[in-house]
């Protein structure tokens, strides 16, 4: 989870605020207090602490007629999550880049802060979704910066442009975009050069490059680490240049983080994404109330639902929905499942999505471990018979080892290892199964969650596997987000967001 310090701190503060019996005034100022506290130690600009906890204090002595208890708390909590997105929301808008136009977008920053990197991982996301996308080093003055562009864009997998022997930016930027607009590439993505400092030259060279390409859009590349001095640097490259959005680098749990996040406001131009780690994937797409409902340990379950509905087609849902229902799961069913978990993106990031799941607590390697683990399932579902993925009778693998010997053989796998994978196939079949008889995997379901959620919370107990719940943060957690996701398909149905047009 990004800036894990300052969520595990805003979490607890609210928590405390769900025990206490009755929330008085008293109650009220300590939370309030450790809230800036957390807030403060994560480097945020005391004035913008200050005008939060002023706005907070104003809209309760506004509503006094909130009764103490269970409204005041949601007041409370809405109140710090909507002062806190305010805080990251400037009133312009991200650029977004229309497909099969030729979008050109510049990075500018200071050396240092990750710029070349995260030009890739920019690229590496658009290409994700089938954009046709190239990069460009125009960076003369870092020695090894075209090396380094080069060995990213290679693992990637996506074309770049640079030059060992041309000293003029300008001319490599000019020369690069060109090219790559002849070839009717969608996205051109070019890293420029950075400095120690803020240098003149620097200033001059951006306005020069700019002048000569007409990049659609500028992204200033924000180094966390540096805390509140992202101020003036944030301020001097917005005076210099007209910067369109900002990615904040290097939020993997860093404690000065919230400076940079604060200091966002000098360019008025609203943080399109962050860096989440080193690796190309670790980048995602920043949405100010999705990120603050995550920081607060409130989840992301709007943003879960979108993403579900983004990579598992539609059409193929009701379809799942009532073989699940007769507690039917096949293992092409399981192949299935196991493609959309490789298209959501990272793990915890997922995870981070779902309220009441404390992602600091996963072990060192567990998504890379899980990752594999996918993967290595795959490769032996790859492998299997058209008969063999449909389980249909006679041909059940756990009954007939020359099958497994030849899937292991197929899939340069061990026969433990597909022993493994239908033993999990086994697990997950016997709990839908269950499932499928309490009724959870029915319309029926949603109905009894609203009139008697005590018995489906009695159900869940008795369907689910114990390590999977707990993994869910228990069974009322899992309860409680069956409810908000029935929640927001709801809202988006009644607001024609679950209309198609038939062709």
């Amino acid at each position: 989870m990004v800036l894990s310090q300052l969520g595990t701190k805003l979490s607890s503060a609210l928590q405390k605020l769900n025990r206490t019996t009755v929330v008085d005034d008293e109650v009220v100022d300590a939370c309030l207090k450790e809230i800036a506290s957390a807030l403060l130690s994560a480097d945020v600009n005391v004035r913008y602490v200050s005008n939060m906890r002023n706005a907070i204090r104003n809209k309760l002595k506004l509503d006094e007629a909130m009764a103490a208890g269970t409204n005041r708390r949601r007041f409370i909590q809405s109140c710090v999550c909507d002062e806190l997105t305010n805080m990251l929301t400037p009133e312009r808008k991200v650029f977004k880049p229309v497909k099969g136009k030729q979008n050109v977008v510049m990075f500018v920053g200071l050396q240092g802060s990750g710029k070349t990197t995260t030009c890739t991982k920019y690229a590496a996301f658009y290409k994700r979704k089938g954009w046709k996308v190239c990069l460009v080093c125009a960076d003369t003055f870092r020695a090894g910066a075209f090396d380094q562009l080069k060995q990213n864009a290679s693992k990637v997998r996506i074309p770049f442009y640079g030059s060992y022997t041309e000293t003029d930016p300008v001319q490599i930027a000019a020369e690069g975009v060109e090219m790559f607009r002849k070839e009717k590439y969608d996205l051109i993505v070019l890293d420029t050069s950075g400095r120690h400092k803020q240098e003149s030259a620097l200033f001059d060279e951006m306005q020069q490059v700019d002048e000569a390409v007409q990049p659609d859009d500028t992204i200033f590349v924000m180094d966390s680490h540096i805390g509140q001095a992202c101020y003036d640097q944030a301020k001097a490259f917005s005076e210099a240049i007209r910067v369109g959005s900002v990615i904040v680098t290097k939020l993997d749990g860093h404690a000065r983080g919230g400076g940079a996040l604060s200091a966002v406001g000098a360019t008025n131009a609203p943080i399109s994404f962050i860096g989440t780690g080193e690796h190309f994937d670790d980048f995602e797409q920043f949405n100010a109330q999705s990120f603050v409902s995550r920081l607060c340990g409130l989840g992301d379950i709007s943003g879960l639902v979108s993403t579900i509905n983004e990579v598992m087609p539609l059409d193929k849902q009701p379809e799942l929905m009532e073989r699940l229902g007769k507690g039917k799961f096949s293992l092409r069913d399981m192949y299935e499942q196991l493609q959309y978990v490789t298209k959501l993106g990272p793990l915890q990031q997922v995870m981070s999505m779902l309220p009441g799941v404390n992602t600091d607590n996963l072990a060192p390697g567990y998504e890379k471990h899980g990752v594999q683990r996918i993967k290595r399932f795959m490769t032996m579902m790859d492998s299997m018979t058209n008969d063999e993925l449909d389980c249909k009778k006679g041909v059940e693998l756990d009954k007939d080892l020359a099958r497994v010997i030849r899937v292991a053989k197929g899939s340069g796998t061990h026969p433990m290892a597909v022993a493994e994978l239908l033993r999990e196939h086994k697990r997950f079949e016997s709990m839908i199964g269950k499932m499928g008889k309490a009724g959870l995997m029915k319309d029926s379901g949603d109905v009894e969650l609203k009139r008697n959620p005590k018995q489906v919370l009695n159900k869940l107990q008795s369907c689910v596997d114990p390590q999977m719940l707990k993994q869910m943060g228990g069974a009322e957690n899992m309860m409680n987000l069956m409810k908000k996701m029935e929640e927001v398909e709801g809202d988006k149905k009644g607001s024609g967001g679950g209309k198609k047009s038939k062709k």
